[in-house]
């Protein structure tokens, strides 16, 4: 009765720290060995902060170690758990490179749905008897979900596990891509567009998690490389598919075809995709009751746990960097059919999607060498400091494409079309280069997400993708009216000015990063001991009551003499204060 008493009294905090501790990693400052044993604390699963169990951990700061030297995390946890290499050597290469496969395939869906209605905004607002921008409003609403939902799928991806959840999205977002397909009117049109975002960024999210699962820090950028091949190339590729099938047949076709690939990627993700994570935090939930079940869950899902991450500067920082390059990709792509046709006097779908082309084979250029350069950059950084590997060395990488290759493309795009100078090779040349580069800046931002704070990686990279798609959004909804409005070349300089601003907070997350985690995580630290000190000083009042009220029920007699006892001493006690109060009138 009293385990169980324990159970029932954890606070749901202490109940989600230990659940998110089990197969989690943080680094021991003090070691540099490539080769690291795992082992959970089982024992302290059900052991909270009122418990009085000798297995509860210990509240001295816990470390693991990782590979290729120390690691400065941004969270410490209440277990101890070590991540061996042997963790990331469960599948072959060839297995790890079938997974990146999938996942790739699977995050092509989402962004390639995301624009590949670019090119039929005029056909889809013909049929439904609107404008272009209305139309253009529901790719804006796109992009809005794909920024809310990842508060949700990277936590119930630490729950229920990475395949999961894939399955699960996998079907539900092949259902609605059938319902746009068979949209009545702009209304339905507009709800399975949202909710086919809702699932599509979960194979963003959980891709970019199995990466973490199954490669070692320092080759993980070399994998995020290949697997944001798709995200990336999808949303420029998919305007020119479009193209080709509006110029041919209808615009159904485009989301026909949506149907079919999200159907390949559900069978892949039941057939072929494997359990990559660690440890699935709903294992530690084993014993508890349906209702407490539901109820430590719900703590561990809620999406104030990803919000609630922006404490840290540093993570503030890697979010604008990638939001700054995220809106120049969607500035750049979304108003294409509107601003080039007419500047070169294009008529049809198909030639203004060809345009689309130039940044696509960017981004498959900058996958061959883009995650490789932010792996060389960290394995040249951990020489530099014997050994020592600080996640903020993996941004270094990004800093002279972020801040000096793309702006100083948009600006030529921008006012090289505002202009009308340079002809069409100009701007296709500096479509490709930003391609390019924002693959040198992608794998660098998304790989520090889970290198920062290993163990809740999927949560870190879902707050990033919640802010950077949240300027997504911002982009396609105000790019055409901006366009319109000052012109393509100020609106290019506006774009350039936020990718040197994202520059300037990545550096200062490089130079200071370290320092505002280890504030922070102090300031964290001590808040816990005092939390946890005064749950025990309850608990002791609580056992000390406890204690008396068996006394006074085993022997009255002796709470009889006790409560006499007690009298004459509060009389003496205020003869006692009286006095004093006398004395201090005096």
């Amino acid at each position: 009765m009293a385990e169980q008493k324990e159970k029932d009294g954890k606070d749901p905090e202490s109940q989600m720290s230990t659940a998110a501790g089990h197969g989690r990693g943080t680094v021991d400052p003090t070691s540099s060995s490539d080769s690291i044993s795992i082992s959970s604390v089982h024992s302290s699963n059900h052991d909270g902060p009122h418990s009085r169990s000798k297995s509860r951990p210990s509240l001295d700061r816990v470390s693991t170690t990782v590979s290729l030297g120390p690691d400065n995390p941004v969270e410490h946890y209440s277990s101890f758990v070590e991540i061996p290499d042997s963790v990331y050597d469960r599948f072959s290469p060839r297995r790890k490179l079938g997974i990146v496969v999938l996942m790739s395939f699977c995050s092509f869906l989402a962004p390639i749905s995301s624009t590949s209605v670019l090119a039929a905004t005029p056909e889809v607002a013909d049929e439904y008897g609107t404008t272009g921008s209305i139309v253009n409003i529901t790719n804006a609403i796109y992009m809005l979900m794909m920024g809310i939902s990842p508060v949700i799928w990277g936590p119930a991806s630490e729950v229920w596990g990475r395949k999961s959840v894939s399955q699960v999205t996998s079907v539900l977002f092949c259902g609605c891509s059938i319902g746009t397909a068979l949209a009545p009117n702009l209304a339905a049109f507009f709800i399975f567009r949202i909710l086919t975002a809702f699932e599509g960024t979960a194979f963003i999210l959980v891709g970019s998690a199995c990466l973490a699962d199954i490669y070692r820090p320092t080759e993980r950028a070399t994998a995020m490389g290949w697997f944001l091949s798709g995200t990336l190339i999808g949303p420029a590729f998919g305007p020119f598919l479009g193209g080709i099938i509006v110029t041919y047949t209808s615009w159904r076709v485009i989301f026909w075809l949506q149907t079919g690939l999200s159907g390949l990627a559900a069978i892949g993700c039941f057939v072929l995709l494997p359990e990559t994570i660690h440890h699935r935090k709903l294992d530690d939930l084993e014993g508890y009751t349906r209702r407490r079940k539901l109820s430590v869950v719900w703590g561990m899902v809620n999406p104030v746990r990803v919000l609630v991450l922006y404490r840290y500067p540093n993570l503030i920082m890697a979010g604008l960097a990638s939001s700054a390059v995220i809106w120049n990709m969607y500035s750049l792509l979304t108003p294409i059919r509107y601003v080039l046709n007419p500047r070169f006097g294009l008529t049809t779908p198909l030639q203004g999607g060809l345009f689309y082309l130039a940044p696509g084979c960017g981004y498959l250029v900058g996958t061959l060498f883009g995650g490789r350069y932010a792996d060389y950059v960290v394995k040249r950084w951990i020489g530099k400091r014997g050994g020592v590997r600080i996640p903020e060395d993996r941004m270094r990488s990004a800093l002279p494409f972020m801040g000096v290759v793309i702006p100083a493309c948009m600006l030529v795009y921008g006012w090289s079309v505002e202009k009308e100078v340079g002809g069409i090779p100009l701007p296709v040349i500096t479509m490709f280069l930003q391609g390019v580069a924002q693959l040198f800046c992608f794998p660098s931002l998304n790989t520090y997400c889970l290198d920062v704070m290993q163990g809740r990686g999927s949560e870190v990279i879902a707050g990033n993708y919640f802010v950077r798609y949240l300027f997504a959004c911002a982009a396609t909804a105000c790019v055409l009216p901006a366009v319109e409005g000052i012109g393509v070349g100020w609106f290019s300089t506006i774009s350039a000015a936020f990718l040197v601003a994202g520059t300037a907070g990545t550096m200062a997350a490089i130079r200071w990063g370290k320092g505002w985690r280890d504030a922070i995580d102090f300031k964290r630290r001590q808040a816990r001991m005092k939390e946890r000190e005064a749950a025990r000083e309850e608990l002791e009042r609580e056992d000390q009551d406890q204690d008396e009220k068996i006394m006074s029920a085993q022997e009255p007699n002796q709470a009889s003499t006790s409560t006499r006892a007690d009298a004459v001493a509060g009389a003496v006690d205020l003869e006692k204060g009286t006095k004093v109060l006398e004395a201090d009138a005096k």
